[in-house]
């Protein structure tokens, strides 16, 4: 079922408009590729639902929930709903799991990581007290509909763990580390972003999928490869990578890397938390250092780079003022630095980036910013018409308009900017998401709810 029709009827319900034994009836006879306004028509022609001002309301709610990839709610129904993933089979029964040892359960684990990866999910979440579930093209889907008992969930996820990563998670109660599963010369060889956690229902642990192979820019998606590759080709300066959370930005800043790797003969330094893409050295020398493993904190690494004889600095994420003031300072002393910001366009990077400083410092670093500044490359997935995404994209480059801007403070004129400077390779984010409309490969609702400043 689709997550936008699911969101409906489940309004539908919880408004006493439908009964438990309707919903079941209705979701056994309901066509998996059924919308919420296709159910919302057939729930006010079968007569079940009379308010129609309820149904178009609802209908729009839905389709809005299910946009933003809220977790879906459970409906009173004794049918398996949501399941939603061609090809990933079942998910193995409680008793199995609780039965099997901690070798058998490992295997078992492993065969979900491989049919995730498979079918291309994104996130994988076992959750003690709640329905194991995977994030699929950004939408929540439900891999059962019982409840995972705490005790199996905590040992599915402790038996990834190594016995220094249980104690450490036992003390802190939270931890983020790297999972790797099989190895090259196995031919079979999966990574992993994990995190585990305590919550109120016990254990909770999610794992973000790595892609199995580093891609092109243009295997990404991006319709202007060739105007980022420019950006690559300076010896100095920062380059920004943004994007919500979910947007892909690890695997563009991997593909940058790979760029650099292959075309340059220089030392990158990587500072990442975890390490989640592997590089190989190729032309250029690759030093990737994890945080928590290999170095302290993002501030110490930057600061010992600078003494390592480095040409290019990759920075995981910029989170502080230590970190974001170290890697300006990078850019402007002969270093060509590439890092990413958890921030939708450029205007927001731009902001984030300049108002973490004090107000004493705010004339000096606009002026370094403006000096030091080659790009901004933003990003979103967006769901696309054949219920998968696509990659929406806005690139600023930082010519002598945006320097102006950025040294004088100007909250506005900069998406002027960016339209005057199309010749040079800039494009916004409402550009890249009126060509994919044009493209047919987004709704003009996913177009509306997408644009910047959507809500005027």
């Amino acid at each position: 079922m689709r997550p936008d029709t699911h969101w409906l009827l489940h309004f539908c319900h919880e408004n006493a408009l439908l009964s438990k034994a309707q919903l079941t009836g209705l979701i056994k006879n309901l066509d998996d590729s059924t919308d919420a306004q296709k159910c919302a028509d057939l729930l006010a022609k079968t007569g079940w639902v009379h308010d129609e001002s309820f149904l178009k309301d609802a209908t729009a709610i839905a389709i809005q929930n299910a946009q933003e990839g809220y977790e879906l709610p459970v409906l009173p129904t004794d049918v398996v709903v949501n399941r939603g993933i061609a090809d990933f089979g079942e998910f193995p029964a409680y008793d199995d799991l609780a039965a099997m040892d901690d070798t058998a359960l490992r295997e078992a684990m492993d065969s979900i990581f491989a049919t995730c990866q498979k079918v291309g999910v994104s996130d994988l979440h076992i959750t003690g007290g709640a329905r194991p579930r995977v994030r699929h093209h950004r939408k929540i889907v439900y891999l059962s509909q019982e409840i995972l008992p705490d005790d199996i969930a905590r040992r599915m996820n402790y038996v990834l763990l190594t016995d220094a990563q249980r104690k450490e998670f036992e003390a802190e109660w939270d931890l983020n580390y790297a999972l790797t599963i099989g190895s090259a010369e196995d031919g079979c060889r999966m990574r992993f972003r994990a995190n585990v956690m305590e919550q109120k229902n016990g254990i909770a642990g999610v794992y973000r999928i790595v892609a199995d192979h580093l891609q092109s820019l243009e295997e990404l998606g991006f319709p202007n490869a060739a105007d980022i590759r420019k950006l690559l080709s300076y010896h100095n300066g920062i380059i920004l990578v943004t994007g919500p959370v979910g947007s892909g930005k690890t695997t563009t800043l991997a593909s940058l890397v790979q760029e650099l790797n292959v075309n340059r003969k220089e030392h990158i330094i990587t500072v990442e938390d975890p390490i989640e893409v592997m590089q190989q050295s190729q032309n250029s020398i690759v030093t990737q250092r994890e945080v928590g493993r290999d170095t302290k904190s993002f501030q110490s690494a930057l600061k010992s780079a600078l003494r390592e004889d480095p040409d290019i600095i990759i920075i995981g994420e910029m989170r502080d003022l230590a970190t974001i003031e170290m890697a300006v300072t990078a850019a402007e002393t002969g270093h060509l630095v590439i890092a990413t910001m958890h921030t939708r366009d450029a205007q927001s990077t731009l902001n984030r980036l300049l108002d973490v400083f004090p107000a004493t410092q705010q004339n000096q670093i606009r002026a370094m910013t403006a000096g030091s500044l080659r790009g901004i490359l933003c990003q979103r997935l967006i769901p696309s018409v054949d219920d998968g995404v696509v990659l929406a994209c806005e690139l600023l480059i930082n010519t002598n308009a945006v320097a102006n801007i950025i040294r004088d403070g100007k909250d506005t004129g900069l998406e002027s900017a960016m339209q005057s400077g199309r010749k040079q390779g800039m494009r916004t984010i409402n550009e890249s998401i009126d060509v994919l409309l044009e493209e047919g490969r987004i709704t003009e609702e996913v177009a509306d709810a997408n644009r910047s400043n959507a809500e005027d």
